[in-house]
């Protein structure tokens, strides 16, 4: 009988020990951003998009440059005899090939710039959520657009945007 007890009270101890992790489990502490929000106000992306935009303008002004050029000999080619035409046509479609390439050239350095521009301003924004939620105690933080439904107390694209704009020079 006494081992009975003894037996039924060691088997109590040990399904009890046994569950002991499950209730002292912590819980998990979440978060999510919204990292189209976070890109768009982040500071440096508004200064990378201007700087791009300027260049951008800056080959539109030379395009057009070169569009006046190839109008002028139109309208000087308008005056030539025929022989005269032939020769002015001819230096008409090399300027239009130039002008071509110029477009080709200008589309894939600015596309490439905004590539990188992506790229980099992408991997900052990873590594200052990476930091904040090892800072903060975060076991999972997640992007806004992977999530059906969220509650806005989890939501830490403020204290984020805060971070990345903390040395943003002020305007």
């Amino acid at each position: 009988m006494v081992k009975k007890i003894f037996v039924t009270l060691l088997l109590g101890l040990f399904l009890c020990g046994s569950f002991a992790p499950i209730a002292q489990a912590k819980e998990l502490k979440l978060g999510y951003v919204d990292m189209q929000r976070i890109f768009t106000e982040y500071s440096r992306t508004k200064t990378s998009e201007a700087k791009l935009e300027t260049e951008g303008k800056a080959k539109s002004d030379e395009r057009e440059k070169m569009v006046a050029v190839v109008r002028r000999l139109k309208d000087e080619m308008e005056l030539l005899s025929d022989k005269g035409k032939e020769e002015k046509q001819a230096q008409i479609d090399a300027k239009i090939k130039e002008l071509q390439e110029f477009d080709r050239v200008a589309r894939n350095q600015l596309g490439q710039q905004r590539e990188n521009m992506i790229r980099d301003i992408s991997k900052d924004i990873e590594k200052v959520i990476t930091e904040y939620g090892k800072k903060e105690g975060y076991d999972l933080i997640f992007g806004k657009q992977l999530l059906l439904f969220q509650t806005e107390t989890l939501d830490i694209t403020e204290a984020i945007l805060k971070t990345l704009n903390a040395n943003a020079p002020k305007q």
